[in-house]
């Protein structure tokens, strides 16, 4: 309580407004305050014996005794808890929503410190928590368990462990889990997409740990989440925020909910015998249900009937189509416009040959991709390796009405440098089913005559052709490494000519001599 009286005694001595604030650590505006009411009011020192500080201050401030005595309106403090769980809520703003219900019938306001102060006080009453941090549809924390399960191999009887992937809402507790074979990026992906369509929604937030499946560079102020991971995110309409690097507390739902199912559900599956991945998750659901489905020990209500009432309704809607796991690789645009990806070609616009571009896999597209613009799509090719997949807008001009990437065309490279090369270049394209197979490695070998030169080329060519009559470009390459290519041939010696023994080699093959005896 201010000490009106002391301000009243110093006052009377004369002593400015600054010194008495400073004596009874009170502002001057307050000091000024209390004196202004008591010239008003005509308070002077000293003050009759029986007139009590309290008496004083109701007095002085009338005010303050009403709201002390319960004259002020009292919040609404059930629906101020169940307000702050929604998004964006804060105290600031209901104190303000308050005041203006106050002026409009009249009532006097709490302060916004007494507001809050009221607050905390009903809050430890009713087991509330004051300060929310995990609102309803706001997060999602994800983590594999430690904890593994176990299928069995139906002819061999062997054991593989098999993966447990957590899913939890903080706000309710509901939980998702379910099994898998491995814990790749494919596995992790899957298993986000699984776990929205078991909620029904998608939280704005997804909480992993840093691993390397979903953040390829771990830091707390700008992780970077891998590529795929952060497609799915995008589709989904989230945001991934990794925890910081071993700091389990930042997701500490998950790390409870994770030694919860590890009772409740791996172990008391522990006696099962699963021949296969999704004999092991129709039991994993059966027992899930019954584990959001049990009643909480501490507050009224279960997971299930939580999320029912207060976090279902929140999340973000599913979007229309489901997420489909896309795998991004890169590649080099050829010299015939086309990239190699998992053994077949795709064309791509010729003015993007020598670039490197990024290429985006799913099971029915390829999409590719210069600097983060996609500039061509195809349906992905299926069956027998080596196929080709053109589209006549990306060749030039020239090459669309004459087709200048052909056998011809690189016979005819081979024959201006020596019949030997032309013949090696023409058993490799009649090698492939597909012609188109066999230009990347007639273009490697006739390049060799800028490196090695067209003379020892076109002798390797020769020497190769003496090993076999279809040559491949690694028997070229180590010719001409290894110098082979150099070693002159010797003639073959000549035969006696005899009509009945014509295979017979002469005497001077053998180092002797016809004419001797």
């Amino acid at each position: 309580m201010t000490e009106y009286r002391e301000i009243l005694r110093l006052s009377s001595l004369g002593l400015s407004m600054r010194n008495i604030a400073g004596s009874v650590s009170r502002s001057r505006d307050t000091v000024s305050e209390v004196l202004k009411r008591a010239a008003k009011l005509g308070i002077q020192w000293p003050l009759p014996l029986e007139m009590t500080d309290a008496e004083l201050q109701r007095i002085l401030f009338p005010e303050k005794e009403r709201a002390t005595a319960g004259a002020g309106k009292i919040p609404d403090f059930e629906y101020i808890h169940k307000e702050l769980a929604k998004p964006g809520v804060t105290m600031t703003l209901l104190w303000d929503e308050y005041c203006g219900e106050c002026r409009s019938s009249g009532d006097i306001p709490y302060r916004y410190s007494q507001f809050c102060k009221l607050y905390r006080k009903y809050s430890l009453v009713t087991k509330a928590t004051a300060h929310i941090t995990r609102k309803p549809g706001e997060s999602v924390e994800v983590d594999w368990a430690g904890q593994t399960a176990v299928i069995q191999d139906s002819v061999t009887g062997k054991n593989t462990a098999v993966y447990i992937f957590v899913a939890v809402l903080p706000s309710s507790q509901y939980a998702y889990v379910e099994a898998f074979p491995d814990r790749g990026l494919e596995s992790w992906v899957t298993a986000h997409i699984n776990a929205f369509s078991y909620f029904g929604g998608v939280p704005r937030m997804v909480i992993p740990d840093n691993l390397k499946t979903g953040v390829e560079k771990a830091d707390w102020y700008s992780p970077v989440i891998n590529r795929a991971y952060h497609e799915m995110a995008e589709h989904y309409g989230t945001a991934i925020v990794p925890t910081r690097v071993k700091r389990p507390k930042d997701k500490p739902s998950v790390e409870g909910a994770v030694r919860n199912i590890s009772t409740w559900i791996t172990a008391a599956l522990r006696h099962g015998t699963y021949f296969s991945i999704s004999e092991l998750n129709e039991d994993i659901i059966r027992k899930l249900s019954s584990f959001n489905e049990r009643p909480f020990q501490k507050r009224p209500g279960s997971r299930k009937s939580t999320f029912t009432e207060e976090e279902q309704g929140l999340l973000l809607p599913l979007p229309r189509e489901r997420y489909e796991i896309a795998h991004w690789k890169k590649a080099t645009v050829a010299f015939n416009y086309h990239i190699s990806v998992e053994g077949h070609y795709y064309s791509v616009p010729y003015e993007y040959i020598k670039h490197m571009v990024d290429v985006r896999l799913t099971s029915r597209v390829v999409e590719v991709f210069y600097n983060g613009t996609r500039i061509c799509s195809h349906p992905r090719l299926k069956g027998y390796q080596g196929q080709y997949r053109t589209i006549d807008e990306h060749m030039p001009a020239g090459h669309r009405k004459h087709g200048e990437w052909n056998s011809d065309r690189f016979i005819k490279w081979g024959r201006s440098i020596g019949p030997n090369t032309a013949e090696v270049v023409r058993s490799m394209l009649t090698r492939y089913k597909v012609e188109q197979q066999g230009y990347r490695s007639c273009m490697g070998i006739l390049n060799m005559a800028d490196k090695y030169s067209a003379e020892r080329l076109e002798a390797a060519c020769a020497k190769a052709l003496s090993y076999t009559p279809q040559p491949a470009y690694r028997n070229i390459t180590a010719i001409l490494r290894s110098g082979q290519d150099k070693t002159h041939t010797h003639s073959i010696p000549e035969t006696i000519s005899d009509d009945s023994h014509s295979f017979i080699r002469g005497a001077k093959y053998y180092g002797g001599n016809n004419d001797a005896e």
